[in-house]
């Protein structure tokens, strides 16, 4: 398996999440207050400096009041 974050599906899901914190209005630090995280962690995340697992996906969707199946099936889908 090649572990490279930066792969398409990689940089898609760093897209979508900016994308879907973006429409909600939160900044990067305000997204991270509400996850309990540094600040720093989210932009990491957004530039790909840092991958996000499952559970930190499912954590951040919460946060963000979106279904994480959305960027599954998208990424599936690819």
């Amino acid at each position: 398996m090649f572990k490279s974050i930066y792969t398409k599906e990689s940089n898609a899901l760093r897209v979508w999440l900016k994308t879907k914190r973006k429409e909600k209005g939160l900044s990067q630090r305000k997204l991270a207050d509400l996850l309990d995280i540094h600040h720093s962690i989210v932009g990491k995340i957004e530039t790909g400096e840092r991958q996000i697992n499952v559970v930190e996906l499912i954590k951040y969707c919460k946060e963000l009041r979106v279904n994480p199946i959305e960027i599954i099936d998208e990424l599936m889908s690819s």
